[in-house]
């Protein structure tokens, strides 16, 4: 089978437009829209009161919840910005698949869902209201609103450049017919809608992206060949996981092992799986405790193997395409960017009907990206800024209404953050400067709050601030004075992705020791003021009497046996 295209001037740096689109590859994308859209009128219907708008009436079951819970996360910025990091590091950035989600997505379902779901709140931030008090609730409700507009950004400019260099269309078009999309169906159906578009996302994301390692691999003559011509093209060691991690010096992402095990694993993963209301809002939405433990386990089986459709087109592109990629700040007229990975190997690999498919799933994730973003912010919004502060003893009929507002909204501010990706490297790594900023101090005050009953008020307060100006604060020095990455990073050999993950874990250190210390100095809260909110002070449902497969921890185990695995094999 011969992969050799006649079009060469296609994969010229420089081409405006790759290929275009045949009449029932435009079918396909017109049926999908179409269907979206449907659902959103559907299932307005059921969307009648502030519950059902923003926790989809607690009715999903395990099996939709953590389908929508891993489908929120794989948006744009997943498929695009992660194709984009391999390309730039390697299978390094399977780290961020591996290490950094298997161990705290089972985690949160065993140890800090029951604390979530028994206590009903709507939020992350409505927990930590209860367990700390209104001035934590505050500054985490709109540190988190100002994360999830940025991050939404991040999907509308994904978006943008896959119709602009697959299709050659205008990028200001892309952003806003899709956009527009997004915000009819959320506005709509709310959870409802994101929740079950989100699924059907899912399954048109796999048929689509699929197309490119399985056509890309034969070119390359499987993964022994893909491998020769990367050592070919490319110097250093870009296809094992640990091996070259002893020095920063010995690998792309100029990192220690330290920095991944405990920056990424430790603070970086289980501070966004188990506190970014974006895909924990999906688990708390399912039908009950059991079904909000295994919503995330679920997920995580199928996070194991997202890489296939991710990480493996970036190791494709590194020793596949005939030129070379560049970051996003460098690119001038006739280069193509580290972020245009996925879309040039779309192109690469897909004809007529495929090119289709696989330009739906790349829409399908970014609607399903940007639907988590918009629903979670319009929630934390309603609940945890505007009824506590601005109206607090409104009718649900007006908090409904609000919610569909602040939908309409957060996608137009989304529009204007989108621009700001451009001035970063690579998606991911503006992705992993936000998640220092906001989620690394986050993790820290939920975490003690849940299990040591001492933290206070005004300790939770004091270190999730202490803990995000910390992050902000070494961000921006590093900005200025560029050479103070060393001592952030702990080497002169770090790079900057190496910074991302210890800023993380000096932000949470910073965090969890004001708090503590905080804490110490002042009054906690009673027993009866803990009830459900603390390990020691919640009684927990026994899942004893349930046959071993159906219980989550049996599942649970299921996941750390195939994460060592995975480590094993891709040493």
């Amino acid at each position: 089978m011969s992969l050799t295209y006649s079009a060469q001037a296609l994969w010229l740096p420089g081409s405006e437009q790759l290929i275009s689109l045949t009449p029932p590859d435009l079918l396909i994308i017109v049926i999908y829209f179409l269907m979206v859209l449907g659902i959103g009128i559907y299932l307005k219907q059921f969307s009648n009161t502030s519950d059902d708008f923003f926790m989809a009436g607690r009715d999903m079951t395990a099996w939709v919840a953590g389908l929508s819970f891993l489908s929120a996360n794989l948006g744009a910025l997943e498929l695009m910005g992660w194709a984009a990091a391999t390309y730039q590091y390697g299978i390094l950035a399977a780290h961020f698949y591996w290490i950094a989600a298997f161990p705290s997505m089972v985690f949160l379902g065993l140890v800090m869902m029951p604390f979530y779901y028994i206590s009903k709140t709507h939020s992350v931030p409505g927990y930590l209201q209860l367990r700390y008090g209104e001035g934590t609730r505050a500054l985490s409700g709109i540190s988190f609103a100002l994360m999830t507009v940025l991050m939404s950004g991040i999907n509308m400019y994904a978006m943008a450049l896959v119709m602009k260099v697959v299709l050659g269309w205008n990028i200001h078009f892309s952003i806003w017919v899709s956009s527009l999309t997004v915000a009819v169906y959320v506005t709509l159906g709310g959870l409802y809608s994101a929740i079950f578009n989100e699924v059907l996302q899912f399954f048109l994301i796999w048929l689509g992206a699929l197309v490119i390692p399985i056509v890309g691999l034969i070119e390359a003559g499987g993964w022994s060949g893909l491998i020769a011509r990367i050592h070919e093209r490319v110097q250093g060691d870009y296809v094992h996981l640990w091996a070259p991690m002893s020095t920063f010096s010995g690998n792309p992402m100029g990192v220690h092992w330290s920095g991944i095990v405990f920056g990424l694993g430790g603070v970086i993963a289980f501070g966004y799986w188990t506190t970014d209301f974006l895909v924990v809002q999906r688990a708390m939405a399912a039908k009950d405790l059991r079904s909000a433990k295994l919503a995330p386990i679920i997920a995580s089986y199928f996070k194991m193997i997202v890489p296939l459709i991710v990480i493996l087109p970036g190791l494709l592109a590194l020793g596949m395409l005939p030129f070379k990629l560049v970051p996003e700040s460098a690119v001038t007229h006739g280069l193509h960017s580290y972020n245009e990975v996925l879309p040039l190997m779309l192109a690469r690999y897909c004809g007529p009907g495929l090119l289709g498919l696989g330009v739906t799933a790349l829409i399908a994730g970014f609607m399903s990206g940007m639907a988590g973003n918009v629903s979670a912010f319009a929630t934390v919004w309603t609940y945890d800024i505007y009824r506590p502060y601005i109206n607090k003893r409104a009718s649900e009929k007006h908090y409904l209404l609000i919610g569909r507002w602040c939908t309409i909204l957060g996608v137009i501010a989304s529009i204007g953050t989108a621009y700001l990706v451009t001035h970063f490297k690579s998606i991911m790594d503006y992705m992993q400067a936000l998640v220092s900023f906001f989620i690394a101090p986050l993790f820290g005050t939920v975490i003690i709050g849940m299990l040591w009953k001492r933290a206070t008020a005004k300790g939770g307060f004091w270190g999730l601030l202490a803990g995000t100006l910390a992050s902000v604060g070494m961000y921006t020095a590093v900005v200025l004075h560029p050479d103070l990455l060393r001592y952030i990073a702990l080497s002169p050999d770090a790079k900057p992705m190496a910074e991302n993950l210890y800023r993380a874990l000096w932000s949470w250190l910073i965090c969890v020791f004001v708090t503590v210390v905080v804490s110490l100095l002042t009054a906690p809260k009673t027993a009866a003021e803990l009830k459900n909110l603390v390990y020691g002070y919640t009684a927990m449902p026994s899942d004893r009497d349930m046959p071993l497969f159906k219980r989550p921890i049996f599942w649970g185990c299921g996941v750390a046996v195939m994460f060592f695995v995975i480590q094993y094999i891709f040493w």
